[in-house]
């Protein structure tokens, strides 16, 4: 069980992971959802998904779903959510890959692969697939700040994924915050959880912050929103600027034209 509170409601959570037959489902209110009958409805600061009748709404699931993205848990996995969002915990990942990893479930193939090479545009973001035989993903950022590296990219190998970049922690620009603020997201953070990067200073309570921490959180975040759609798909994937909604829409467009398939 992993309990705290929301990043952004601010309210309590609980998440509990258990293991199941078939494929990774949601429960809520005596019924198993499975994760493909969910569709993406939000992705204001964060990725919202919803069952298709709009009964059941979960907000915030990147960090978790990059958890079982990271150690191939496609299957074979019940997720238990009381609250609108998971905890906050780390502020990154590692809290839930080890309590997913402690079900001791057998990891199992994404549903998605990269058929073909191309790219999606999406706005800013660029989004490059090349087929391969194993899961990498790298992501480059550009925020303006020489102070941050640009560049962060995991190979697929969990344990790697757990001491890397599940430990990099949510980020934000100190500019941002009155405005998170007044639209009623991130009412509640933990220092400890949450890097804050301001004009001459960065605010870490925590781990000492590292220049390429909000790259490793990037990739979290991406890796974690791939696996709403079945993935991260076997094969290459970088992404230039990513973002949620970007990355939802490229890889509904990277479907549609036939650079990732599903198995």
């Amino acid at each position: 069980m992993i309990a705290g509170q929301g990043l952004h409601t601010g309210k309590p959570s609980v998440v509990r992971l258990a293991k199941r037959s078939g494929d990774v489902a949601l429960l809520r209110d005596g019924r198993a959802i499975p994760l493909s009958a969910m569709r993406v409805v939000d992705t204001t600061r964060s990725t919202v998904i919803a069952d298709l009748e709009g009964h059941v709404r979960i907000g915030t699931v990147e960090h978790l779903f990059a958890a079982l993205a990271a150690l191939g848990l496609h299957r074979g996995v019940a997720i238990e959510i009381d609250g609108a969002e998971p905890p906050l915990a780390d502020g990154g990942a590692r809290v839930f890959l080890d309590a997913a990893r402690a079900l001791d479930v057998a990891p199992s193939e994404a549903s998605l692969r990269v058929a073909r090479d191309g790219d999606v545009s999406v706005g800013e973001s660029v989004y490059a697939f090349r087929a391969g035989a194993g899961v990498a993903v790298e992501v480059a950022i550009d925020f303006g700040d020489a102070r941050l590296d640009r560049v962060a990219r995991w190979d697929g190998d969990p344990e790697d994924f757990r001491v890397r970049i599940a430990t990099a922690r949510t980020f934000g620009f100190e500019h941002e915050v009155e405005e998170l603020l007044a639209r009623g997201l991130a009412s509640h953070v933990s220092p400890e959880s949450v890097v804050v990067i301001g004009r001459d200073r960065v605010l870490s309570s925590g781990a000492p912050f590292a220049a390429d921490e909000p790259a490793r959180h990037k990739l979290l975040d991406l890796v974690g929103d791939m696996y709403v759609h079945g993935g991260p798909p076997r094969g290459f994937v970088r992404a230039i600027r990513p973002g949620h909604a970007a990355t939802h829409e490229a890889v509904r467009r990277a479907l549609a034209e036939g650079l990732l398939t599903r198995t």
